[in-house]
């Protein structure tokens, strides 16, 4: 049913439970699994926030630290899936906006499925339904699943 599903990553615990529903989905399924993180001002703060000297982001740092963040995301999900090895071309970092990011990545690599956690650590504009997932239910050509 769902051969490729990409899961969108900020380092929140609901990206966490949205890729813990994606792997169950990929044993069932036998899906190959795509990683997507957009380094966001919030996002690098919070995976920022164990390297010494780096306390808050008010903007966005150094291309090297963003760079450094998004690594850490991907890395921490990987390890999430119990250290299972991922090609290259199944790890993204975005540049654009979260949500355009995962929809074009669903695109490019024909996936079935994008999982998201419903609200992650951007900003507050979505009430019930962060404003990434809603964007995402709005453009993507396949099935979205948004985790609580």
């Amino acid at each position: 049913m769902f051969t490729r599903i990409v899961v969108g990553l900020d380092g929140s615990e609901q990206a966490d439970r949205a890729l813990d529903v994606a792997c169950d989905l990929a044993d069932k399924y036998g899906s190959e699994i795509h990683l997507v993180h957009t380094p966001m001002a919030e996002t690098v703060a919070f995976a920022l926030g164990a390297v010494a000297g780096y306390h808050v982001a008010t903007t966005m740092p150094s291309p090297e630290k963003v760079r450094e963040a998004a690594e850490k995301v991907l890395g921490d999900a990987q390890q999430k899936m119990g250290g299972q090895p991922l090609s290259a071309d199944q790890l993204h970092i975005g540049d654009t906006e979260p949500a355009d990011d995962l929809v074009a990545c669903a695109r490019t690599c024909g996936a079935d499925l994008i999982v998201t956690g419903r609200r992650g650590l951007g900003s507050v504009s979505g009430a019930l339904l962060g404003s990434t997932s809603q964007k995402i239910s709005h453009d993507a050509t396949c099935a979205h699943l948004t985790v609580a």
